[in-house]
């Protein structure tokens, strides 16, 4: 027959009760406490964010708006004149012959050239400057038809100047770099030829 357990009743007064409790409440407050920060500042997105791009990795659209003129205008002028007198006495006549020579030469040329550009770039911030400025830079590439385009951007934005649609206006970017290239017939079509550069190398 297994012996008989009874529970072990701790009897203690009131007073030494609630000092115990008093004791241990006062342990468990001086214990240390660690928590996590939840603020990352390379990882905080805000719950109700318009999603502009701010970090590096983030995508944005760049609206190109671009037009650029340029007129060159050259003249050149060049007289010359000469005048030779001759006198003399001869067994017939007496009297003097006059020679004289005259040159003039002008030139004139003005090349005139106008462009305008625009598109629509998705690009990626590339880095973060210490400034706040966004680096950017990306580049589209559009076949069709054997012609070949490529739009190639790079530059610095601020933050504040992204819209609420996560998109930025070209001029509005800092060391703007735009270049485009056409490959095709329509590219070669704008290219001079052979002779083209011949009579422009020789001034013709």
């Amino acid at each position: 027959m297994p012996p008989k357990t009874f529970p072990l009743q701790l009897l203690l007064p009131r007073a030494s009760a609630v000092s115990l409790t008093m004791a241990l409440a006062t342990t468990i407050a001086a214990a240390p406490v660690h928590a996590d920060d939840l603020y990352q500042p390379t990882q905080f997105k805000a719950l109700a964010s318009d999603r502009k791009a701010f970090r590096v990795g983030d995508n944005l659209t760049v609206l190109i708006y671009e037009s650029a003129s340029m007129t060159t205008t050259a003249g050149t002028t060049s007289d010359k004149s000469d005048n030779i007198a001759l006198t003399g006495k001869t067994k017939r006549t007496d009297g003097t012959v006059n020679l004289g020579t005259s040159n003039d030469a002008g030139g004139k040329g003005s090349i005139q050239r106008a462009g305008k550009l625009q598109a629509q770039v998705t690009v990626t911030v590339r880095a973060v400057e210490p400034s706040g400025l966004l680096a950017i830079s990306g580049d589209q590439t559009i076949a069709v038809n054997d012609e070949k385009q490529e739009i190639r951007l790079e530059g610095k934005v601020r933050p504040s100047d992204i819209a609420e649609n996560n998109t930025v206006v070209s001029t509005r970017l800092a060391d703007a770099k735009i270049s485009y290239i056409g490959e095709g017939i329509l590219g070669d079509r704008q290219r001079p030829g052979v002779l083209t550069k011949l009579w422009n190398w020789l001034g013709l």
